[in-house]
């Protein structure tokens, strides 16, 4: 009887344990919503209680409850950030819009020295003569072979980089201006191929001269090349410069600088962007206090803009200074949602 009592006992007692003691899930949940702390100088640190970093031994800081939203850039989270808070460590701002953008293409130039194209001018020329004296003839053949010729010496000086319209203006221009100097020289600069894609024939140009400091020519892009040095990556551009007082030798070192307008285009402050090496990043900030990173697609950098082709709109404001900082806090908190997740072991 006595063992019977003992057994039914046993078995209420278990009844009611079974009864009051929450569901594994619910363990879960309390452990996720428990306090989280973590050392600002290695974020995958993180516990449910205070101490100190294992690694650096600097104290664990509390941090705010992680962000439920699906991050939209990998390793970083969306997080708000006080006013006082954004003051103390110098957040700045500014605004995504659309403007019109340039870019200053500077490069290495010389005063040419070119008697490979002098020859090939001078070549042209008498091309267009000897034309002109067999057309004067009755022989068809006698035409038309001083029109191959025309068209041989012509393409000898396409592929030196004259185009149609330079070679229309030959006759009016003095060949010894490719090697003496002269009151007027030629200017050779070498644009990276990346940049010549930009240039057209036209865009203002400016010429310094380092051996004559504060001396500056003004001319107009004239020719751009057809072919990239393999040597250097670079194009080369031509431009035609008055110098009344033929004072420049051919081989002179010069700087040249070339305005090029992009147009109207989808601009940030360069200072916004953050190159994270595999991407590209800019801190969107809405209501002043909610800080939401993005990836961004850029294009050309104009001065202190750059071109932004995806990622962000038109009136956003942008993070422009504490970058670092931000993209800290941004990485902070998507380790403690990671921590937080279900299935990571602690």
């Amino acid at each position: 009887m006595t063992r019977r009592l003992a057994i039914l006992l046993l078995s209420a007692v278990v009844t009611a344990c079974d009864r009051t003691s929450p569901p594994a899930s619910e363990h879960l949940e309390t452990a996720a919503r428990a306090p989280l702390y973590q050392c600002s100088m290695h974020p995958q640190i993180v516990r449910h209680e205070p101490g100190n970093c294992p690694i650096c031994g600097m104290p664990l800081r509390l941090v705010d409850e992680a962000s439920t939203e699906a991050p939209r850039v990998p390793g970083h989270a969306a997080f708000t950030l006080t006013a006082e808070r954004q003051q103390l460590i110098g957040v700045t701002e500014g605004t995504v819009e659309m403007r019109p953008l340039s870019r200053e293409i500077r490069a290495a130039a010389t005063v040419a020295d070119d008697p490979g194209l002098y020859e090939a001018w001078i070549g042209y020329r008498e091309a267009l003569r000897t034309r002109g004296v067999l057309r004067s003839g009755e022989l068809h053949e006698a035409v038309t072979g001083g029109d191959a010729l025309v068209r041989a010496a012509a393409l000898k000086l396409r592929r030196q980089g004259v185009g149609e319209r330079e070679i229309a203006a030959l006759g009016e221009l003095d060949p010894t201006t490719l090697i003496l100097p002269g009151p007027r020289v030629w200017i050779y600069a070498q644009v990276f191929e990346e940049d010549a894609t930009l240039l057209r024939p036209g865009m203002p140009l400016t010429v310094e001269v380092p051996s004559d400091p504060g001396r500056t020519l003004t001319s107009t892009v004239l020719a751009i090349d057809p072919t990239v040095s393999s040597e250097s990556r670079t194009v080369r551009v031509r431009a035609l410069v008055a110098t009344p007082e033929a004072g420049l030798r051919p081989g002179t070192f010069v700087i040249a600088t070339i305005q090029v307008p992009l147009g109207e285009r989808l601009a940030i402050p360069r200072a916004a962007l953050l190159d994270a090496g595999t991407r590209r990043l800019a801190f969107v900030v809405t209501d002043g206090t909610h800080f939401d990173p993005r990836e961004v697609t850029v294009g050309r950098t104009a001065g202190d803009w750059i071109e932004v082709l995806d990622g962000v709109a038109v009136g956003e404001r942008v993070v422009t200074s504490a970058n670092f900082l931000i993209d800290s806090e941004s990485r902070l908190k998507a380790a403690v949602a990671a921590f937080g997740a279900p299935g990571h072991a602690h």
